[in-house]
């Protein structure tokens, strides 16, 4: 169940649309279910002869019996309430309790206060109503109301529990700022496919993956098509920034402007000076898209330092884990920025997802994200992803550590009670599962058809390796559509010198795989890169029978550097390793 708390100055114009057609004729029955003295409170739905201006005049009576420099400019406390998809239907009696409840947490209305405000709800449609209220009590005074977002918020809860509803998640205040219903409205009716809030939001944040330091920042602002003022100081220093998008205009022809602060609270100029300055030096991020050369292998060096964060939320510490969820974000908004098109919309959709993940109240040391906005800086750099070759198998590798640090970031967020966010790291890991399926399919397809090419003794002997490596998932590999995929990718470990048991163990003991959807798919990405093998094979000869052995393998010649040439490809799980 959930309430949103709003406030505005026309009592009339509300009752207008509430009672009215709704914008795409949604509104049906529109009628009170409730009020503060109901025999008062005339219902133009269901009274022939009661008009939207007597019950507007009967809810504004307090408010216009003070003196007009005492009443508060917004005097419409507005309150709509609904129930979450799936939650069964809830009648008109119900939801007269609901309303009863909600004004009682808030302060609007508390229960034996014959002084209270006034208010009504009006139910439109199944499963939501709206309450109005208007904002002086009968006395003349103003309501209590300190907090009434969250006292809604807490009393939905206990409705929830009380009657058996979908226990929704607990905010923290961290989230950023819904658009409103108005802004939704425009939004629609311009033909945009979102408001311009969460679009100018989803800008700043991926300008801010790229940027160095403020100035390279607010240069990213200007060249993803945004206008943007900054308000400086008589010093010159910035004080401050508003970004808007080009055409958006209010009714008197002026750009409708969002300061950083209204996008998001970690968007606000203090705190994205805080993190692009805690510890972090110019030639420490520069370095990043200096030593890449191309898209493929600034994946390849942001593969390890995703694998350091997982190590880092796996150890469960306060504000070094904090620091590393704002890095995993910061990384996926670089990627999502340049995917190839078949992996763009899952990319964007996990990245708008986890965003919410990356803010909480435990204070980040920024400092120590500074590797993963170095790879997050290497990758805008690159250039954007091809989605195949190389390209595509080197962002299905790091995507599927992604998956890794997201799952990390759910655990770390549910350890601390933060329900929201928790919600959100795993919407966000479904999202990378699906883009990761997307840039995998390829790369997955010749290495499987490798595998079936394989001598049926070297097959039986990995299958015989896997058994007394992973005991408890050897069935389950020999299922899965990936098993040939991983036999081949075990051969051409053994052809780069690699013990096939032993490197199969490891990577198997790196990180757990109950979570995987594909433990031979998840094992394949491990292997290749604990062993140092290029993310895509070249494809196996089509002529080749099948009852002979096949030649070995040859894999795509890519610029890779081994571990005593790159800290970046050392092993992931090596006790104290930084990148």
């Amino acid at each position: 169940m959930v309430p949103d708390i709003s406030t505005g100055g026309r009592t009339y114009g509300l009752l207008a649309y509430l009672y009215g057609p709704g914008r795409r004729d949604e509104h049906i029955d529109p009628h009170l279910v409730t009020a503060w003295m109901p025999e008062l409170a005339p219902d133009p739905g269901r009274e022939s002869a009661a008009t939207l201006k007597q019950l507007a005049d009967a809810l504004d009576l307090p408010v216009l019996a003070v003196r007009e420099d005492r009443r508060p400019a917004r005097h419409v406390w507005h309150c709509p309430v609904r129930t979450a998809p799936g939650d069964r239907y809830l009648s008109d009696d119900e939801w007269s309790e609901v309303a009863r409840r909600i004004v009682h947490a808030t302060g609007i209305a508390e229960y034996g206060d014959d002084k209270a405000c006034r208010w009504v709800a009006v139910r439109h449609a199944e499963d939501h109503i709206h309450i109005v209220a208007t904002l002086k009590r009968e006395d003349g005074r103003s309501p209590r109301r300190h907090q009434d977002g969250i006292r809604a918020q807490a009393e939905c809860r206990k409705i929830e529990k009380d009657w058996g509803l979908q226990n929704l998640n607990e905010g923290d205040r961290t989230a950023a700022q819904r658009p409103t219903s108005a802004e939704r409205a425009k939004a629609e009716r311009t033909g945009r496919p979102e408001p311009a809030r969460e679009t100018l939001r989803e800008r700043v944040r991926q300008a801010l993956a790229g940027a160095a330091d403020e100035a390279e920042f607010f240069n990213r602002l200007a060249e993803a098509g945004l206008r943007l003022e900054v308000r400086h100081a008589p010093s010159g220093d910035a004080l401050g920034y508003k970004v808007a998008l080009p055409g958006d205009r209010n009714r008197m022809g002026e750009p409708i402007w969002f300061p950083g602060s209204r996008l998001a609270p970690d968007l606000s100029l203090p705190q994205i000076r805080r993190r692009l300055q805690d510890g972090v030096g110019e030639e420490d991020l520069s370095s990043a898209a200096d030593l890449v050369d191309g898209p493929a292998h600034a994946r390849h060096v942001a593969t390890p330092v995703v694998e350091e964060a997982v190590t880092q939320l796996a150890g469960q510490e306060g504000a070094s884990g904090a620091a590393h969820l704002v890095g995993v974000g910061t990384l996926l908004d670089a990627v999502a920025q340049t995917a190839s098109t078949p992996t763009r919309e899952e990319l964007a959709k996990a990245a708008r997802a986890f965003e919410r993940a990356t803010r909480s109240h435990i204070r980040a040391e920024h400092a120590d994200h500074r590797a993963l906005r170095a790879a997050a800086r290497g990758i805008i750099h690159a250039g954007n992803a091809l989605g195949k070759g190389e390209d595509g198998g080197t962002t299905a590798m790091l995507l599927s550590t992604l998956v890794l640090a997201t799952v990390a970031a759910m655990r770390w967020h549910s350890a601390r009670g933060h329900a929201q966010q928790a919600a959100a790291a795993r919407q966000a890991a479904e999202h990378l599962r699906a883009a990761c399926r997307i840039a995998a399919t390829t790369p997955m397809s010749v290495m499987r058809e490798r595998g079936r090419q394989l001598p049926t003794s070297q097959r039986d002997r990995y299958a015989r390796t896997v058994e007394e490596a992973l005991p408890e998932h050897v069935d389950s590999v020999r299922r899965e559509p990936g098993w040939g995929a991983l036999a081949a990718t075990l051969e051409q470990a053994e052809q780069a010198g690699h013990h096939a048991e032993e490197l199969l163990r490891q990577a198997a003991e790196w990180r757990e795989l109950v979570t995987a959807d594909s433990v031979s798919d998840v094992l394949v990405w491990r292997l290749r890169r604990i062993a140092h093998l290029p993310a895509t094979p070249t494809p196996p000869p089509t002529a080749a029978p099948r009852a002979q052995p096949s030649a070995p393998l040859h894999f795509t010649d890519v610029p890779m550097r081994t571990a005593t040439q790159r800290p970046d490809t050392a092993h992931p799980r090596r006790p104290g390793h930084r990148n």
